[in-house]
């Protein structure tokens, strides 16, 4: 009973960074109904970048994130146009190699430039704490965990205050009317997944203080960003958010009551996605990014 209180931050402050780490990958589902298996490259890719402009100019992650993030939406935009607006209507196995092959080649083209060799960035910030009573709170993760919050509050805003977010939300909620309305379908997918992948730079330049960086760190948050958004319904960010923290308290909570529940707790993730999938394939939420 005494580890509750740490307990209960420790899984706030997780539960945070896996949400920054699933709603890009919720908005681009929700609106292009792609599942992007590349999406855990544009977290490596952010985490490098961070690294590199830290190493090579001492810019902080946390002022260069958005430069990362506006050079990410770009290059989701542009990744859109040229290769998988051209598989939109093909069957979702052809989607799901196109974009398995993208991140093939980002992670071989990371490994070619940054070699496999583990990094880190290490600001003045990643290793403090603070103390609160009996309450250990990581400084690094805190904020990360109020860069999440800032950016999922901005996300939706964006959707239900302003006219591309407003064109977002009606196309995933129906395109045949949200064509009749004049929407710029083409545009629009292109934006909600470049929007996504800055999203998944945001969280790669967060975890380049938090973790280890190295070319092949994409898969293991693929797996678990994926373990989330089943878990809180396949294109919902509110379902993603929910999914996230509670997967977060799972975690913890195997971690500390279970006997080496610290090796455990990454088996979490699988046992998670195996049991939704069985028990409720349209997870808690199942609703569309509209949300």
């Amino acid at each position: 009973m005494d580890f509750i209180p740490q307990l209960i931050v420790d899984a706030l402050l997780l539960g945070g960074i896996y949400t920054l780490m699933v709603i890009g990958l919720a908005l681009s589902f929700g609106v292009t109904r792609v599942i992007n298996f590349a999406h855990g490259e544009a977290v490596m890719l952010g985490a490098y970048g961070a690294y590199t402009v830290f190493t090579a100019f001492g810019l902080d992650p946390l002022i260069a994130m958005p430069l990362l993030m506006v050079a990410g939406c770009v290059l989701g935009m542009g990744l859109f146009h040229v290769s998988i607006a051209h598989v939109m209507r093909a069957p979702h196995v052809n989607q799901i190699l196109l974009t398995f092959g993208i991140g093939l080649v980002l992670q071989n083209a990371a490994l070619i430039a940054w070699k496999a060799d583990e990094r880190s960035v290490v600001p003045s910030y990643a290793y403090s704490s603070l103390e609160i009573g009996d309450v250990i709170v990581p400084g690094g993760r805190l904020i990360g965990f109020g860069i999440a919050l800032v950016l999922v509050v901005a996300l939706f805003i964006w959707l239900k205050r302003t006219e591309f977010g407003r064109a977002t939300r009606a196309l995933a909620e129906q395109r045949e009317a949200a064509v009749l309305m004049g929407i710029n379908v083409s545009q629009m997918h292109a934006l909600a997944f470049g929007l996504s992948v800055s999203l998944g730079v945001a969280t790669g330049a967060v975890m380049s203080f938090l973790g280890a960086i190295s070319p092949f760190m994409g898969f293991h948050i693929l797996v678990k960003g994926f373990a989330i958004i089943v878990l809180g319904g396949l294109g919902s960010i509110v379902g993603a958010v929910v999914g996230a923290f509670l997967l977060a308290f799972a975690e913890t909570a195997v971690s500390y009551y279970v006997p080496n529940g610290t090796g455990w707790a990454e088996a979490v993730a699988f046992l998670t996605l195996f049991l939704v999938l069985v028990l409720r394939p349209r997870g808690i939420v199942g609703q569309a990014v509209a949300d």
